[in-house]
């Protein structure tokens, strides 16, 4: 996001003329709903958060996959101070993020939370400074985009598919899509890759 906010969301004004938020915001086609479009993408989604991030803005924030922060970022959940209840899932999504109790107090009060109150409640992975935002993004797309695009998108695909399980069945679904899956891969490959796995962790370390 570019500027004083990621997205201010829903435009009250035309739902105050009488626009209609009911058939687009609870939309199943990804083509009419933005959170969908964003959660459907097989690849890893990272969301760099400049300025504020509100209603709509905070649930199109909540649908990447990772959220590194400005230190200028802020966040609102406004829906229930204008009247009208989440349709991209935010109602859901907030309290498996940071628990019933805290996803109450952001979502009844209306209240503005900032950059820092987020990381400490699990909203967001960390928060950098405003300059350092965007270059702190593209470094972690790259160390993701390092691995094997395949695996990486299983991954992300066995990670989502599971949280919406109970632990119990996420547990018996891992090992149901694991097992083949690893075995279809060669000793040879694996030994590669470890290598390669030792290498980068020791160039780490001394950085």
């Amino acid at each position: 996001g570019a500027g004083r906010a990621f997205t201010a969301g829903l435009d009250l004004k035309e739902l105050g003329a009488g626009e209609s938020i009911g058939e687009d915001s609870n939309s199943a086609d990804p083509a009419r709903n933005p959170v969908l479009a964003i959660e459907s993408c097989t690849k890893p989604v990272i969301g760099a958060i400049n300025g504020a991030a509100v209603t709509g803005g905070f649930e199109v924030a909540l649908a990447c996959d990772i959220l590194i922060a400005s230190e200028a970022a802020r966040f609102a959940d406004t829906h229930a101070r204008v009247g009208i209840l989440p349709g991209w899932r935010l109602s859901q999504k907030l309290t498996r993020i940071c628990g019933p109790s805290r996803a109450k107090e952001i979502s009844l009060s209306g209240n503005f939370i900032d950059a820092h109150t987020a990381e400490r409640w699990g909203i967001v992975n960390r928060v950098v400074p405003t300059d350092q935002l965007v270059e702190t993004a593209l470094q972690l797309a790259r160390d993701i985009a390092s691995s094997p695009a395949q695996a990486t998108q299983d991954y992300k695909k066995l990670i989502n598919d599971g949280f919406a399980m109970s632990y119990g069945d996420a547990i018996a679904h891992e090992s149901k899509v694991t097992r083949p899956r690893n075995a279809a891969v060669s000793p040879a490959d694996i030994e590669a890759a470890r290598a390669a796995v030792i290498a980068r962790g020791r160039a780490q370390t001394k950085n």
